[in-house]
């Protein structure tokens, strides 16, 4: 059987970090982020990466792993992370997978696997700059006659997509639909107890994510965002386009309202964290504990401590 970790999911802002940390504190834990912008180094604040503080001595795993203007993949978080996990294993402590990426966490506990991938490779640049030059509904067109299946789920304009197809195609020969089930029909690589945090009145978790958006804005985020683009970070890179970067980056760089912008922020936060609760609730094994106007950590704590002795972790 595979190994049994916990896995702490939800919004953006719900408690998942602190939940964590207590559960590990109690249970010889670490924790392994799922997070697909705190992997990025000195981009603390807006990431809401956790402090020294709040980590409280436990081991935290797939922070600080990439360079703010480096191409970071699905498939090189999950390699990193799973040598991350089974590393902790081999130990005899509890992994706890705690972040708000779902496409991460449900890669990493997937066992599946990833087809080659070099955003420098020479056919890659070849596949972009005929992209280029003939647009996306030919290049859909090529997919098409390559592999119907995945070229009907396509729209011209998903041109990541379509070209990612077609590399996969050429460089292994096989269709990326043939590859999605060869990856599906893979056992999982984990036994995840999923924890998710939410709030029962939606009300309450926008205010916790205005909260959290006021608290960095005082932490001095024009301030690292500042410091981003004057180390030469370009701006369109993958990192500066996560929620509290983009939205700041204009007004950092032109003078502009931070105000307004860290408005823009609260509002692309909360239609965000609808997103995740969207994803994560589309796994009915999921066990919820939805929060009042304020998180109650003690309770939460109680109830999974005892998810966690019916599920064999403790």
């Amino acid at each position: 059987m595979p190994p049994k970790i916990l896995v702490v999911v939800g919004p953006t802002a719900s408690g998942k970090t602190r939940l964590a940390v207590e559960l590990a504190l109690r249970h010889n834990g670490e924790v392994v982020s799922a997070d697909s912008m705190q992997i990025y180094r000195r981009m603390d604040i807006g990431t809401a990466k956790p402090t020294p503080e709040e980590m409280q001595g436990v081991p935290h795993h797939m922070l600080d792993v990439a360079e703010p203007d480096e191409d970071f993949s699905v498939a090189r978080y999950v390699e990193l992370a799973a040598a991350c996990v089974d590393d902790i294993l081999a130990r005899g402590r509890l992994p706890i997978l705690a972040g708000g990426t779902g496409l991460y966490v449900d890669s990493l506990l997937s066992g599946r696997t990833f087809a080659a991938f070099s955003p420098k490779s020479p056919l890659r640049g070849e596949l972009e700059e005929k992209l280029a030059r003939v647009g996306g509904a030919a290049m859909l067109e090529e997919l098409r006659a390559i592999d119907p299946e995945a070229a009907q789920r396509l729209h011209p304009n998903d041109e990541k997509r379509i070209v990612r197809a077609l590399e996969v195609w050429y460089e292994t020969g096989k269709t990326i639909s043939q590859h999605n089930r060869e990856t599906q029909a893979i056992p999982p690589r984990y036994q995840a107890l999923k924890l998710g945090l939410a709030f029962e009145r939606r009300e309450d978790m926008w205010e916790r994510i205005d909260r959290r958006v006021d608290e960095m804005m005082s932490a001095g985020l024009a301030e690292e965002i500042r410091a981003l683009l004057e180390e030469g970070i370009p701006a369109g890179c993958t990192a500066m386009q996560a929620i509290g970067y983009k939205e700041m980056v204009r007004a950092v760089r032109e003078g502009g309202d931070l105000n307004a912008a860290a408005q823009e922020v609260k509002l692309r936060s909360r239609q965000y964290a609808k997103r995740q609760l969207t994803w994560f609730r589309r796994d009915t094994g999921t066990h919820w504990h939805l929060w009042g106007r304020e998180p109650d950590f003690p309770a939460a704590l109680r109830a999974s401590t005892n998810f966690m002795e019916d599920f064999g972790l403790v």
